[in-house]
């Protein structure tokens, strides 16, 4: 049995994708640790796996950073998005070695989007694999960023285009990267320069099927399971209400992150109405009573069985949220995806290249564009319906979870697969403040 520590962002949805391959590592007689910023520990639902807090820089406060990542207002809310990322991955630098050599961690499960897993791995000499519970950060020159809502273009123009991306991306995630740098200059890790230097060299996991994503070399280190997904029920309620048969059924569901948008519900309850759909809307506990009750909808509930709802659904309208797309493809359901922040915009980009639904970017959502979308996917339902197949097959074949946490256990099983690097005391880099902030 080892003991696998997990390192990922205290987001639900990606808490939900390591609790899953925690379940399916502990039915192989592993023991799991979640390593999470201190104040998120309550984050971690499933009973039973151990959480080791890390302490964070005075004045930090986990629930507004969450609060100011679903609300990226412009290039400063982006920018403070980013810093309060390098703060936590400084903090997990800074305290990690010890916590992990007290806790007795044999390997290091990393989520791609906390560069800190593969500082901490490497600079420990342990076993580690990185996973993508969003879009794969991994990428040749012919994709563009996941962040960024490009068409996949291979020609010398698209190349161009992804070069200038680059550029733009390494300006915006400058203050994490020169946290990287300084920590693993101390680490003395010369080779770790940005977050993909920080991916296992020998694992990479997604929560996608190679038949979503935009072609990858074959040479490329990265095995996409499919959903890793609990065999635990899911806490939503069930839509129960019966189905008006002779209306489309829309279900709409922006994540538990961009619950919160009244605005948004508003304009698809609208367009809805307009087409005389029967809409279902889950807000995640986004909006209060009084809001939930203006909306023009059917049904509106704070969560649902989603797979359950997505059954019963002819369209679904979503943030562009990787899990919900990979639901609907799973359920044979067209979506409207109104890509909001993240990687919602690359996994809508996926969609268009796929024709498996249409997207249109949230900010310029209007009400007629909603509508005028909703009737193409009504219209063309069968067509969006069988280009899916592919992915519907890959999905259901998948058994994310399951793969996942064996192959896991194959590399733990092989710990020559370590990184061997000489071990250092845990002391601040140069750079780096006592409390945690890096510098300029």
């Amino acid at each position: 049995m080892a003991r696998i520590a997990v390192v990922c962002p205290a987001f639900f949805s990606h808490l939900r994708a390591f609790e899953a391959l925690g379940e399916q590592l502990e039915t192989l007689g592993h023991h799991v640790v979640f390593l999470l910023p201190e104040g998120t520990e309550p984050m971690v639902h499933k009973p039973g796996f151990e959480v080791a807090g890390v302490p964070l820089p005075p004045g930090y406060d986990p629930e507004a950073t969450i609060r100011r990542a679903a609300r990226p207002r412009g290039l400063p809310g982006i920018l403070r998005t980013v810093g309060d990322s390098a703060a936590v991955t400084d903090a997990l630098c800074r305290h990690g070695p010890a916590i992990l050599r007290e806790r007795g961690i044999d390997a290091i499960v990393a989520d791609e989007l906390e560069p800190a897993g593969g500082l901490l791995a490497r600079h420990l000499r342990l076993p580690f694999a990185s996973m993508a519970a969003a879009l794969p950060i991994e990428r040749d020159p012919s994709m563009p960023l996941p962040f960024l809502g490009w068409s996949y273009d291979p020609t010398e123009r698209g190349l161009a285009r992804n070069r200038g991306g680059e550029l733009v991306g390494g300006l915006l995630l400058g203050r994490q990267r020169r946290v990287i740098r300084r920590w693993a200059q101390h680490f003395q890790l010369a080779e770790i320069r940005d977050d993909r230097d920080c991916l296992s060299d020998r694992l990479r996991l997604a929560q996608t099927v190679a038949s979503f994503d935009f072609p990858r070399p074959a040479d490329t280190l990265l095995r996409p399971v499919g959903p890793i997904r609990s065999t635990t029920p899911s806490p939503g309620q069930a839509f129960g209400a019966p189905r008006q048969c002779d209306r489309p059924f829309v279900f709409a569901s922006l994540g538990t992150l961009q619950g919160h948008r009244f605005e948004l519900f508003r304009l698809i309850a609208a367009a809805c109405r307009d087409l005389g759909a029967e809409l279902l809307i889950a807000h995640c506990g986004g909006l209060d009573p009084a809001q939930a009750a203006r909306l023009d909808a059917d049904h509106v509930v704070d969560f649902a069985d989603q797979m359950a709802a997505l059954r019963q659904a002819d369209i679904c309208i979503t943030h562009g949220g990787l899990n919900t797309v990979l639901d609907a493809l799973a359920t044979r359901t067209p979506m409207l995806a109104l890509p909001i922040a993240f990687d919602q915009p690359g996994v809508g980009a996926r969609i268009r290249h796929h024709r498996v639904g249409e997207t249109l970017p949230a900010g310029r959502a209007t009400r007629a564009g909603i509508r005028t979308r909703l009737e193409r996917l009504l219209a063309e339902h069968d067509g969006f319906v069988a280009a899916a197949a592919p992915m519907r097959g890959d999905i259901a074949r998948a058994n994310g979870a399951r793969n996942a946490a064996v192959l896991i256990d194959a590399l733990v099983a092989r710990r020559s697969d370590a990184v061997s690097v000489p071990g250092l005391a845990a002391a601040p880099p140069v750079g780096i403040t006592p409390h945690g902030a890096a510098l300029g």
